[in-house]
């Protein structure tokens, strides 16, 4: 008995789907050259992206938050009066 599978909506897939929608088997020489480059420019890009906020981190980033609340605040007063 074969096994009854469905997408995402609920729909029951048919044989010819499932086949349609799995990844072809990919072995060739390129193929994993590729995948192996785009690794590296992912994490490359993790470990920039990492360093650049340890680098350009600001401590006083949610004083600056404070200060627009506080604004709110005086313009809702301001308003109200």
């Amino acid at each position: 008995m074969r096994q009854l599978q469905f997408d995402a909506f609920g729909e029951p897939i048919t044989q010819e789907l499932r086949a349609a929608a799995e990844p072809a088997n990919c072995t060739g020489t390129a193929s994993r050259i590729a995948l192996k480059a785009g690794i590296g420019v992912f994490w490359t890009l993790v470990v920039v992206i990492v360093a650049a906020r340890a680098a350009f981190f600001d401590p006083n980033f949610a004083e600056h938050f404070s200060r627009v609340a506080a604004l709110g605040h005086y313009l809702q007063q301001v308003s109200a009066t």
